[in-house]
């Protein structure tokens, strides 16, 4: 579905990494009028990618900047002192990502325009931005306006947050050779390291804010150097000179917004829900948020009727994500068993609470319920399948609704239900319910 007014609401998107860059190009692709605006990250970095995320990148149609991945490369953990490697991780430069993104929203016709916002005055009726770019100040006016600029984006007040936690990233240029990325456990937190194949290196150590013994900032060059001493870290850089080591301190506490859409605004990304980097890479984390939004932005424009069920579709995915990222980073706290009274290790070891990551499959549980679901380009309503581990619904498996089959299983025989499906259908939908504890074994 494409717009067709003559007049399109006009958007503005904060921020032109993954998420932006994501919700600015669909909504591109459905008729509006979006321009990006967005500044140059002022520091050298380089992220992880999983396959997942490359291929989730190519789904949102932004083929550049996947195509930046250097890999698959080797990966290395030190935790609870056993060593694992595995080969299945990719690096990305982040500059050159950020740039490979911009092109991805430019072949589209998305005006990207490199600048900081200075101002930005919200109402029902819109909103009015002035900006600073090379050129001097610029004034925008948007009828809708998405936040993505992670986190730095202006924190709401009712946002609930994890401990606090501080990342030191150090980089610094070595010796070219094979890329690389490691990650291991410390005493009073851990470090996540990469090495490109121009030789560039990077190290980041993520510690707790209150508990930690950071020295003046002076002098935080010299503690990461010594916290580079570790085992593994020291293996992984033997041979390089860090003399000219650059240093930058970033908050990467988990966070989460109270609100993050209304009837003319959503955030996405790190700017609705920012988890602890050891729960998986940034970039994951803002693709999840960041798919659904156009889809919400279009109902809330198109279909105004529908504007409640498209926020609470968007609420509930946010929060469902956070808490899912956020468990999933405390189990693998929990694993470290070493220092697990160390206070770093104590309090991550029980955020955000003590309810499994997974739930045991019972077909008993499962709840038919009606809920917002995406349905083409827009919001809708339909029937799904609450599952223990789906607790927003299973709307269909590949276009085959689940709810009426799960509500007929009830009353009849596997085979009776199931026969009007074609092969591939009724294999897919076996599988689906022997993952989820259906108790009658299939003919």
């Amino acid at each position: 579905m494409s717009i067709d007014c003559a007049s399109p609401p006009r958007i503005v998107v904060l921020g032109a990494g993954p998420a932006g860059a994501a919700v600015a190009r669909a909504l591109a692709t459905l008729g509006y009028v979006v321009q990006v605006v967005s500044d140059w990250r002022r520091f050298d970095a380089v992220e992880s990618l999983s396959a997942r995320v490359i291929e989730g990148l190519r789904h949102a149609n932004l083929h550049r900047a996947a195509s930046c991945a250097i890999g698959p490369c080797t990966r290395t953990t030190l935790w609870n002192g056993a060593l694992q490697t595995l080969n299945a991780e990719f690096l990305v430069e982040r500059r050159a990502f950020d740039r490979a993104l911009r092109d991805d929203l430019r072949s589209v016709g998305v005006d990207v325009i490199e600048a900081n916002v200075r101002t930005l005055q919200s109402s029902s009726s819109g909103h009015d931005l002035m900006i600073d770019t090379a050129d001097g100040p610029l004034s925008l006016r948007a009828d809708f306006l998405v936040e993505a600029r992670g986190r730095l984006a202006p924190l709401m007040r009712d946002a609930t947050r994890g401990p606090q936690t501080l990342s030191l990233l150090n980089s610094w240029d070595g010796q070219p050779g094979r890329a690389a990325c490691a990650v291991e456990s410390l005493q009073d937190g851990w470090a996540w390291m990469a090495r490109l194949p121009d030789g560039r290196c990077y190290w980041q150590m993520t510690l707790d804010v209150a508990s930690a013994e950071l020295p003046q900032r002076d002098e935080l060059l010299a503690f990461c150097a010594r916290m580079r001493h570790a085992p593994l870290a020291g293996d992984f850089f033997a041979g390089d000179t860090d003399t000219d080591a650059r240093l930058y301190a970033r908050s990467s506490t988990a966070t989460l917004c109270g609100r993050t859409a209304a009837s003319n605004w959503l955030r996405v990304g790190d700017a609705a829900m920012a988890v602890d980097p050891l729960a998986g890479n940034g970039i994951f984390q803002s693709l999840s948020t960041a798919l659904q939004a156009p889809a919400v932005i279009h109902t809330l424009l198109r279909c105004p009727e529908r504007a409640p069920l498209a926020l609470r579709f968007h609420q509930q995915r946010i929060e469902q994500l956070f808490t899912r990222f956020a468990r999933a980073g405390r189990d693998i706290y929990a694993l470290e068993l070493r220092w697990a009274l160390r206070p770093f290790w104590e309090t991550r070891r029980i955020w955000p609470d003590d309810e499994p990551s997974q739930s045991s499959a019972d077909f008993s549980q499962l709840v038919i319920e009606r809920a917002p679901v995406i349905d083409g380009d827009l919001i809708a309503e339909a029937e799904v399948v609450v599952t223990p581990d789906q607790p927003l619904g299973v709307w269909h498996l590949q276009g085959v609704p689940l709810a009426p089959i799960v509500e007929a299983l009830r009353k009849q025989p596997a085979e009776q239900v199931l026969k009007s499906l074609d092969a591939e259908q009724a294999r897919m939908v076996r599988h689906w319910l022997s993952a989820h504890g259906y108790p009658q074994p299939f003919a």
